[in-house]
């Protein structure tokens, strides 16, 4: 029964976290450490893994329409190429929205698979975490202060290569310090090559598809190759716990984010994080 407790309480942490720019990997460490559960338990390792699966199949649930409407419109602009329509200039097709999530993903993966090892070393650090968490907070409020006035692209529709590349390119800082956030590294990116608040959030969400699902995908196939889990009948009813709590929390955060932003800023997040990390510092140096 405390097993199914914890996938609860890990379950409802992962998807209040996971796409809001606090750090969702920062979260499940404190949460675990909080609880007393062993991080270097196999199961417990491959449970986290599963409840980002669950939170990630809540943005393809949630964005379905656009992402059908994505797939379409890009098949339509590759097979009409020419040099232009009735409204004008129509744009690349490596422009388009899918085309430079995908650009951007490749970004991030890449120099992200060659850094596997540095990357799985620093991950259950609270103290690199903390740290990570109180930069990170501090360079989000500056950037939200000083480049959302100066926005200039409103949708993804009409983002550029070179952003989708820069953006990508700061995925890599998520992925190599965690408590950065992905979220926050991809809001904060696009922010800084001008695109809005709206925009630069729908893009990490559309982002955040390809990226945590091959990260999960890799890490389980690490752990059915590594080392093999037999699963009890009692942990299968611990993961499905953590994963349908995950994608459920994950949908409800999902749909709030997108309103909170064209309303607000991520100041909030920012201030959240700086005290967080500096309470995570001060409990590791006591």
């Amino acid at each position: 029964m405390r097993d199914y407790l914890v996938a609860l309480l890990v379950g409802i942490v992962e998807g209040l976290t996971e796409f809001l720019p606090v750090s969702s990997t920062a979260h499940i460490v404190l949460t675990q450490a909080f609880l007393g559960m062993q991080l270097d338990d196999p199961f417990w390792k491959m449970f986290t893994v599963v409840i980002q699966l669950g939170a990630i199949l809540s943005v393809v649930v949630y964005f379905w329409q656009r992402i059908v409407d994505f797939g379409n419109s890009f098949l339509a602009n590759i097979h009409r190429a020419r040099p232009g329509d009735p409204d004008g200039q129509i744009r690349p097709w490596w422009q388009h929205p899918l085309a430079l999530v995908i650009i951007s993903f490749l970004v991030t993966a890449i120099p992200c698979f060659l850094m596997d090892k540095l990357i799985g070393e620093n991950l259950e650090k609270p103290l690199f975490i903390g740290l990570a968490m109180l930069v990170g907070g501090i360079a989000m409020l500056w950037i939200d202060r000083v480049f959302s006035p100066k926005a200039k692209t409103d949708t993804i529709e009409t983002m550029t290569l070179r952003q989708a590349i820069v953006i990508g390119a700061t995925q890599i800082l998520a992925a190599v310090f965690p408590g950065t956030s992905r979220s926050m590294a991809t809001i904060a990116g696009g922010q800084i090559m001008g695109l809005s608040r709206p925009a630069a959030l729908e893009f990490s969400f559309f982002l955040s598809i390809p990226v945590m699902f091959a990260a999960s995908g890799f890490k389980l196939l690490q752990f059915v190759i590594k080392s093999p889990i037999q699963i009890q009948s009692q942990q299968w009813v611990t993961l499905a716990i953590g994963f349908v709590t995950s994608f459920l929390v994950a949908l409800a955060v999902i749909a709030w984010f997108m309103q909170w932003v064209r309303s607000r800023g991520f100041a909030p997040f920012a201030i959240y994080r700086i005290v967080l990390g500096a309470v995570v510092i001060g409990w590791q140096c006591l």
